[in-house]
């Protein structure tokens, strides 16, 4: 296992909580039927086309036209956005600033995220300031877990993949990076971080 020499984290479920249902909770009376709509209507895949770079209005238009049905709460998914955020994960945001401030590794971020929701965070997450520089996947339009974008985050900041380290709570995306020879952590709400960065020789 090769000397960490950087890190790059993900962002949303690593270091920002960000869950659909804070907002949908107040829209459905039905649990399942809230279920039924983040799953097959607003569904991952179709919010990951507009990480991918796809526009919101497009992205939007798309699924009003394929279940009109559901128009006003397809229209609030990205009209009443920021009510998905739930804060920051504060326990991680602190190891995030104890890395920092050790000064001994490049710590950086990349993220699936919409390019036009992102300004978004930018503004209520201080931390985001403080990594040496962040991928964000809607800008790119490329995401995880496509190689390429791996190998982008790679070059632009001219990373070693051997000495880096990837943490994300997507297992998906830490395979991909695991194929390109980058070392990762995927992070679960049951596993302490902490533990997972000192079994890499890290903190």
């Amino acid at each position: 296992m090769a000397h960490i020499k950087n890190i790059i984290f993900d962002l949303g479920g690593v270091l920002i909580d960000w869950n659909p249902r804070y907002l949908f909770t107040e829209v459905f009376e039905s649990e399942t039927e809230m279920d039924y709509f983040l799953t097959e209507i607003c569904s991952p895949a179709w919010n990951e086309e507009q990480d991918g770079g796809r526009s919101l209005e497009e992205g939007t238009t798309i699924l009003v036209n394929k279940h009109p049905e559901y128009a006003s709460q397809i229209r609030l998914f990205y009209g009443q956005w920021p009510k998905m955020l739930g804060g920051s994960i504060d326990s991680n945001v602190r190891l995030l600033r104890q890395l920092i401030a050790s000064d001994r590794y490049g710590i950086f971020a990349l993220t699936n995220w919409s390019a036009e929701t992102f300004p978004t965070a930018l503004e209520l997450y201080d931390f985001l300031h403080e990594f040496e520089g962040i991928l964000v996947s809607g800008v790119e339009k490329l995401k995880k877990p496509d190689p390429a974008i791996y190998h982008l985050m790679l070059d632009r900041y001219d990373l070693d993949a051997n000495s880096t380290l990837f943490i994300d709570d997507n297992l998906r995306n830490v395979k991909a990076a695991s194929n390109i020879g980058i070392q990762g952590v995927h992070y679960t709400d049951d596993r302490s971080l902490q533990k997972a960065l000192k079994q890499y020789g890290v903190l």
